[in-house]
């Protein structure tokens, strides 16, 4: 004999209860399944290993002695942080802007209505996954372009004053670019308007300080977003900025972005 167990007519289920781990969850697979995730993550990837090896591959050949007085291989190899930066950039603006293109963002506050743990977990799901592969990176750019040098004798290792700084910290940095992405993403809820604000402060600002008068340019450019960040990609330290002062300098900008995007999204109608 079957039981059969039914709930009385009109009776509601309960929804679970939200927490920051369900939270996460949710962001976790809203990551891993939307495609743009795997395009930009590989395009990233690409950029600074596969294109590390190739200006490597490219540099190792023609450098003259002038050159070779300022050379320094770990900084070769991981030299095209600058376009994968504009594709982690680009991610992180799509984690809030493409659910208000969508309008999956209505669901995503309905099911969260508290809000802000929608931010923090979209942050720290992307922290994540962004320093886990950037990290891999950064190594496997370093250790590529080390091999490519080492038949000219100009191979540096891990264990010399500044390089396994600079590995991790192109990750680091690459990470922090990714959280301005997320929050100009929540502050501008626009992809186009996000991701311009987002080059303009990562090529555009510094491009504009080089302008200044030089007593300026002195004084200011070193703490412009960007340029304190790119300080911990120094193997030899710049007076002006301390590699992790800058990195921490960058970071707390990241910060300020994303304080202002979570008032914002407790405040604003999704």
């Amino acid at each position: 004999m079957t039981t059969v167990l039914t709930r009385p007519l009109g009776a509601t289920v309960r929804p679970g209860k939200v927490t920051l781990l369900r939270a996460l969850r949710s962001e976790w697979i809203k990551l891993r399944t939307v495609r743009s995730t795997s395009i930009t993550l590989l395009t990233a990837v690409a950029a600074i290993v596969g294109l590390g090896m190739l200006v490597t591959h490219l540099r190792a050949g023609d450098l003259s002695a002038r050159a070779l007085a300022h050379f320094n291989g770990a900084e070769l190899s991981l030299s095209m942080f600058r376009p994968a930066q504009l594709a982690i950039g680009v991610l992180g603006v799509l984690m809030f802007t493409g659910e208000y293109s969508t309008g999956m963002i209505h669901a995503t506050l309905t099911a969260v209505p508290r809000r802000l743990p929608v931010l923090v977990a979209k942050a720290v799901v992307f922290t994540g996954v962004v320093l886990v592969l950037m990290t891999a990176a950064s190594f496997a750019a370093f250790f590529g372009g080390q091999a490519i040098l080492s038949s000219a004798h100009l191979d540096t290792h891990l264990s010399d004053p500044g390089v396994t700084r600079v590995v991790f910290g192109t990750a680091l940095y690459l990470t922090v670019v990714g959280l301005f992405g997320v929050a100009l993403g929540a502050i501008i809820r626009s992809s186009a308007g996000a991701i311009a604000t987002l080059v303009g402060i990562l090529l555009v600002l510094p491009g504009l300080g080089a302008l200044l008068p030089a007593d300026w340019a002195q004084r200011i450019d070193p703490y412009l977003p960007s340029n304190a960040g790119q300080a911990v990609l120094s193997v030899v330290p710049d007076p002006a900025m301390a590699p992790w002062t800058g990195l921490s300098l960058f970071a707390g900008y990241a910060a300020a972005l994303l304080g202002l995007a979570a008032w914002l999204l407790k405040r604003r109608d999704a």
